[in-house]
Order: structure tokens, then C-alpha cells, then sequence
């Protein structure tokens, strides 16, 4: 204790030799419940089309009801831990998503899915900007390595919802879903933990660094400039990624034949990619710089998403494979580069690229669902395909100190 109250402000905001590995896996493993929870809405789609016979368009209304909840209160709530942190919002959060499943669970109207479509959303919202924080703060200056580490445990928790839907939410029913508040309790008991570490180490850093932080290396101007890149890069992957997390099983079910556990299966196959994408992009933005990881993800996985709508079965889930490695290495990258930009306000930066995530998804969603009634499925992929085009953005891109 006397070391830390004897510190210098220089050294409280040094960062460590070496990154806090108990942390980050734990704040991972937080988020693969978190987002594991999440993804069982997106999964429990077909089953709900079927027993409440809903359209796709209503299935797009329900993912934007979700998807914008979260999208809209992150930034604010980023903002809010920026000039205020709350570690123990976290298990508040969790409260928040528990309570969206048992609705979810209980529901027989439409009404009130939405509900709990919501509460989930408000959930989502609350977890990750001050995850993100804590992620960051036990980086030991690997921004990019933490971020990967984070963001990984979220997308092997989305992979695991199909394979949860597929082999116990149907043969048990939606009921089922009430189980998963286990997840809850159990994020809710280990954030608690994490929100007392936090509390630990943040308080004397936050009000140094408010200080300290250096300001942008580039001009006001140019800072507006590279950030609407980054939100129109964003737009392009998490569009696509839209189109195949709310319509690749019935695309496959419907162009293909498959059965919906067969479908199922081979979205988590896809999703897995996307982990294994995430968990690489990271570091090896830490080694080349993020913008040239932005520019190689967006732009090269555009050949792969122009060729998926017009293969064959094989083809169609060895083309998921590459794309969802390809392009899911790129968030970590986004975000870093983003709080690069913006020195000091990691917790607004995550809130508006997280929730941007969410809310770019819900309005797609729903517009491609109110496509797919008009036309087909179909020709949302032939569509979406020519998303990643929007990557020769990154060319605009300012190169900071390590390209």
C-alpha cells in the first residue's frame, strides 16, 4: 500500500511492464456470457416466426427494438464513465439482460418480446463501454492484444448461441431460455470481483490521466474527418455482418434445404471464424499499426462476399469461413485506432463504435427484413455483398505513429 500511495503521477499513468492476463481473461469470459445471452435473441428468430407468425419485417422490427436500446445509451453511458467511472454498473447490467430472457421466455404476445428485446438491448448497453475500460486498463499498453482478448470472449459467446439454440432451446422449447439466467448470476457474481479491482485501481488513474492525456497528435479537423471514416468503415462490416447473423439460416434453410438445427450449425461455424478473426487482429495491429489491418480486412474480403450468393453448399460455408476470419479482425483495430484519435475518452470512443455496432445491425435488420419480404433472401446477400467495397475508405485514413 505504501508503494502505491508514494507513486509519482508519472507512474500511475506509465503503463505495465505486462499485461493483467487474470483480468482480461476474466472480463472476456464476462463478456462471452454477456454476449452468449445476447445472441440467443438473434438464434430464437425461426422459432418465433413459426409460433407467433411473424413476418420478416416484424422479426427486423424486433432486432431494431433490440439493437438500437443498445446502440443509443452507450455512447451516453461512455461518456457519463468518462468523467465518472461505475464499476459495479457491470453486475447491473447483468440484471438488466437476466431479465430479458425470463420475459423472452414467458412471452406470448408480441408486445412482449419487444420488451424483453429491450431489456436485453439496455443490458448490452451498460456491459460494454466500462468492460472495454477495464480491458484497456489491464492492457499493460497492448492496446490492441487486450482489445483482441476482450472482444474475443464476445464473439465466441455470439458462435455459442446457434449451438445453444440448436441442441437445447429446441428440443426443450422457448421456455428453456429461463436456464441461461445461470449465465447472468454467474457474470453478475465475477464482475462484482472485477468492479471492486476496478474501483482499486482507477480512481487516482482517472483523475491523472484527465491531466496528463496527451492531446490529439492531428488537428480537430482531421481527427471529425479520419472518425466519419471509421463509422462509414463500421457501417460496411457490421451491415454485412447483419445480413448473415439474422438471415444466414434462413438463407441456407431456403436456398439449400437444410433443416434448422443443420443451419444452426453452420452460422456457429461461421461465427467461430469471426472469433479466430478477432483474436488475430489485434495483435497484429499492435505489430503493423491498426490502419493497415482496417484497410487489408475490409477491402480483401470483398472478392469472398461477391462469390457467396452464387455457391454451391460446400462453397457457400468455406466462403463464411473466410469471411467471417477476414472481416471480423478488423474491430479491435477500429477501436484502438479510434481511442489513438481520441486520448482520454475511451469510454465514449467504445460506447459510440459498440453502439454503432448495434444500432447500424438493428436498422439493417430490420430494412433487410422488410426487403426479404418484398423479394428474397436471396437478394439481401446479392446486395450486402458489395459492402465491403466501402473499404477503399481506408486509404483516407491519417497514419499515426505505427502506420
Amino acid at each position: 500500500m505504501s508503494t502505491t500511495t508514494a507513486a509519482s503521477p508519472a507512474s500511475l499513468v506509465r503503463p505495465a511492464l505486462q499485461p493483467s492476463y487474470g483480468v482480461l481473461g476474466a472480463i472476456s469470459f464476462c463478456h462471452l456470457l454477456n454476449d452468449m445471452m445476447q445472441a440467443l435473441l438473434i438464434s430464437l428468430y425461426p422459432i418465433l416466426k413459426t409460433g407467433f407468425d411473424l413476418s420478416f419485417g416484424q422479426i427486423g422490427v424486433l432486432s431494431l427494438v433490440y439493437q438500437l436500446t443498445a446502440s443509443l445509451l452507450q455512447p451516453l453511458i461512455g461518456a457519463a464513465t468518462d468523467r465518472r467511472p461505475m464499476p459495479y454498473s457491470l453486475s447491473m447490467g447483468m440484471v438488466s439482460t437476466g431479465s430479458g430472457l425470463l420475459l423472452l421466455a414467458g412471452a406470448s404476445t408480441y408486445p412482449v418480446l419487444l420488451a424483453g428485446a429491450m431489456f436485453l438491448g439496455i443490458g448490452s448497453s451498460v456491459f460494454h463501454p466500462e468492460a472495454s475500460r477495464i480491458a484497456r486498463l489491464a492492457s499493460g499498453g497492448r492496446h490492441g492484444l487486450a482489445q483482441s482478448v476482450f472482444q474475443v470472449g464476445g464473439n465466441f459467446g455470439q458462435a455459442l448461441g446457434p449451438l445453444l439454440m440448436a441442441f437445447v432451446v429446441l428440443p426443450h422449447g422457448k421456455g428453456s431460455l429461463a436456464w441461461f439466467c445461470l449465465a447472468a448470476l454467474t457474470a453478475m457474481t465475477l464482475l462484482g470481483v472485477l468492479g471492486r479491482w476496478y474501483q482499486l485501481r482507477l480512481a487516482a488513474r482517472v483523475s491523472v490521466q484527465r491531466r496528463a492525456a496527451p492531446a490529439s497528435v492531428l488537428p480537430a479537423r482531421r481527427v471529425a474527418w479520419a472518425i466519419g471514416i471509421l463509422l462509414a468503415l463500421m457501417f460496411s462490416k457490421f451491415v454485412y455482418m447483419a445480413s448473415m447473423g439474422n438471415y444466414y439460416v434462413f438463407y441456407l434453410m431456403e436456398h439449400f434445404g437444410l433443416t434448422q438445427a443443420q443451419a444452426q450449425v453452420d452460422l456457429f461455424v461461421f461465427l467461430g471464424a469471426g472469433v479466430v478473426g478477432i483474436l488475430i487482429g489485434g495483435p497484429i495491429g499492435d505489430r503493423i499499426g491498426p490502419r493497415r489491418v482496417i484497410w487489408g480486412s475490409i477491402l480483401g474480403v470483398l472478392p469472398f462476399t461477391l462469390a457467396l450468393p452464387h455457391a454451391g453448399l460446400n462453397a457457400t460455408v468455406a466462403l463464411s469461413v473466410v469471411i467471417g476470419l477476414v472481416l471480423s479482425s478488423a474491430f479491435s483495430a477500429i477501436v484502438v485506432y479510434a481511442q489513438e484519435l481520441v486520448p482520454g475518452r475511451v469510454g465514449m470512443i467504445s460506447g459510440l463504435f459498440f453502439g454503432l455496432a448495434f444500432g447500424v445491425g438493428g436498422v439493417a435488420a430490420a430494412a433487410m427484413g422488410w426487403l426479404a419480404d418484398a423479394t428474397s433472401v436471396r437478394t439481401v446477400f446479392e446486395l450486402c455483398a458489395f459492402l465491403p467495397a466501402i473499404g477503399l475508405l481506408a486509404g483516407f485514413l491519417p497514419r499515426m505513429s505505427r502506420g
